[in-house]
């Protein structure tokens, strides 16, 4: 019976050590996915700035543009956020 609970105590602490390993490497993938986000949201407000000022001319192929790399944020964004409710 000592001998089975230690296998099942031995298993389940391997299992514990791989869950963490891959939790970690998931929070950095979550970091990682997290950074390029930002620098796509550093790119979107530097456009929409660019869109709201009369002074600079814009075209629609401009603000589409712009508005193509502003829905990639949000899908980037609702991934980032499910992963880490899960």
């Amino acid at each position: 019976m000592k001998q089975e609970f230690d296998a099942l105590l031995e298993k389940l602490k391997t299992e514990r050590d791989e869950m963490q390993l891959k939790m970690h490497l998931a929070s950095m993938e979550v970091k990682e996915e997290f950074s390029e986000a930002e620098k796509q949201w550093e790119y979107v407000k530097q456009k929409a700035s660019e869109i709201a000022d009369d002074s600079v001319e814009t075209t629609d192929d401009f603000i589409a543009a712009a508005k193509i790399v502003g829905e990639e944020l949000k899908d980037a964004y609702q991934r980032i956020a499910k992963r880490i409710q899960d």
